[in-house]
């Protein structure tokens, strides 16, 4: 998945230091033995060549973690066997542990998801694969989404990557971040190697463990991989019809309803008070009652007019407005980011013949780390808590942003924009 879908969103500690909240699992040095009398024959003691931390600190985990292992089922054997001389990957450390020093705006992240080259392979694929009417029958997931999932995904199967998804797990459970749940992952990517359904040359994908043409980490391939097209195996590597089934098969259990859509865009009118975004979920008449306008200017349809939808705007006031409809947050399993699930309905859109957003995107400066973080410690300095200051501009944080902009009597869309960061350092006393 970009869940590596992916998961869409990329967070250097060298080596395996352990950065759990419990602290580093550092070595404690025991006080040295009492001497001990020794005969004339016996050879004096050789001193012990010290291991280094960071390797003691790997070793003790895979030993915890090998407890946990033997009680999740899994067989001491299979364990020798597949964990035997496995190192972290510095590599992935690094990558795990690097956030993005500037943050793109949403409209240029749209730009590069939907180029007229993946529009125009996406519409010759819909047209040449003949299964694809027959998974969309089947979980009810329309062709045009499965086909920007795996444009989004792989680039249409041809980027998967090439880690060693046993190592990657290995490498971020030791590390400690996110110890719990690639623990998980690495006890389900070893139990589909025991199943004999995959080999470990074959459990390859991303540097986060998101593998094949559709990237799942080994607990979804586990409980949603499909084996399409017949010949035994559940193949999201080599396989374009299991791919694109096992991603439809994922989105239905994450609550897709067939014959609804996933969102529209909207005008605003004059005057709209914006701190309903991301608020109140409603049908369109709701909305339709406070001046919301479809812009394409057609009416609704009867499944998605009874539909609840949510208000989202994504670049601001100054940008598109949508109204989200539940398959919105269906993709959102696939990857929990407002970007990428906009980015696979607007490309979807276009393989279908759709048209790009009537409102263009606005021309943005990208906020740098510090200034995500300094106006998140602006806020809370002037009573909005936004949550931890680590630049993550997520859900918390455009809460406290709109009602800090309902306290200046601005539009309180939620949008960080380098405006509204220069304010709000002005105000809590920062200076730049």
């Amino acid at each position: 998945m970009a869940m590596d879908r992916r998961v869409f969103l990329v967070l250097l500690l060298a080596g395996c230091a352990d950065t759990s909240p419990q602290g580093p699992l550092t070595a404690v040095t025991p006080p040295p033995p009492a001497p001990q009398p020794r005969t004339p024959s016996a050879p004096p003691p050789v001193p012990a060549t010290p291991v280094p931390a960071g390797e003691l600190a790997f070793d003790t985990w895979l030993a915890d973690f090998r407890i946990r292992a033997l009680a999740a089922g899994l067989s001491a054997e299979l364990l020798d066997r597949e964990l035997a001389g496995v190192t972290p990957d510095p590599k992935v450390i690094s990558l795990d542990s690097r956030q993005p020093e500037f943050s793109k705006p949403v409209g240029d992240y749209i730009k590069g998801v939907i180029s007229d080259d993946r529009v125009a392979v996406g519409r010759r694929k819909r047209e040449e694969l003949a299964y694809l009417p027959t998974i969309e029958a089947r979980y009810g997931v329309p062709r045009d989404i499965l086909l920007a999932v795996w444009a989004m995904e792989s680039a249409f199967g041809q980027l998967q990557g090439n880690f060693d998804v046993v190592r990657s797990m290995v490498s971020l459970a030791a590390d400690g971040r996110r110890r719990a749940w690639a623990e998980g992952e690495l006890i389900a990517a070893l139990k589909i190697i025991d199943s004999g359904e995959v080999t470990r040359a074959q459990l390859k994908g991303s540097w986060a463990g998101a593998m094949g043409q559709t990237q799942f980490i080994p607990s979804s391939y586990r409980a949603t991989a499909v084996d399409f097209d017949g010949d035994g195996r559940r193949d999201i590597w080599g396989s374009d019809a299991d791919s694109l089934a096992s991603a439809a098969n994922l989105l239905a259990k994450g609550g897709w309803k067939p014959g609804v859509g996933w969102a529209k865009e909207v005008i605003l009118p004059a005057g709209f008070d914006y701190s309903v975004t991301e608020g109140p979920r409603e049908i369109p008449a709701w909305w339709e009652a406070k001046g919301v306008r479809r812009a394409d200017g057609l009416p609704w349809t009867a499944a998605d007019a009874a539909s609840p939808a949510m208000l989202i705007l994504p670049a601001g006031a100054a940008g598109p407005a949508f109204l989200a409809l539940p398959n919105h947050f269906a993709i959102r399993t696939y990857n929990n980011s407002t970007s990428y699930a906009l980015g696979i309905g607007l490309l979807a859109d276009r393989f279908g013949g759709g048209d790009p957003p009537v409102t263009p995107w606005p021309v943005e400066t990208p906020l740098s780390m510090s200034d995500r973080m300094a106006a998140q410690i602006a806020l809370a300095r002037v009573g909005f808590n936004p949550g931890p200051a680590d630049g993550v501009i997520g859900a918390g944080t455009r809460k406290a942003l709109r009602a800090w902009q309902q306290s200046q009597q601005l539009p309180a869309d939620g949008y960080l924009s380098n405006d509204m960061v220069a304010r709000l350092k002005a105000q809590a006393g920062i200076t730049p």
